[in-house]
């Protein structure tokens, strides 16, 4: 009997497989900034639990711990894919000159 439980599961399942197959392809060079980038987002996740919670009459106990969840891992993935971006980013910068090298290079 085909359900549309069975049917959401072979597609959890096969999208996972997919998502691996993807991500194992992807240089070290390029997994950092891609990573980052998509744990951002989350964000649709945060938002997601914040309407499901706020439009849904009498939750129940289970309901309000699954919407919980989603909030803490989902805002927990956005803060770390923007602290991620920012000490990738902050590779790139330059360090500046300290003020002894600049004299010695001066004379």
């Amino acid at each position: 009997m085909y359900t549309p439980l069975l049917a959401n599961i072979a597609i959890l399942v096969l999208s996972g497989f997919v998502g691996f197959a993807v991500i194992s392809k992807v240089p070290n060079t390029l997994h950092t900034p891609l990573m980052s980038g998509t744990n951002a987002i989350h964000g649709i996740v945060v938002l997601g639990a914040l309407v499901v919670l706020g439009k849904v009459d009498d939750p129940s106990i289970g309901l309000q711990v699954i919407l919980f969840v989603a909030l803490v891992f989902g805002t927990v993935n956005v803060i770390g894919g923007f602290v991620v971006t920012d000490r990738m980013l902050g590779m790139f910068k330059s360090k500046p000159v300290p003020a002894e090298a600049k004299k010695g290079a001066d004379s």
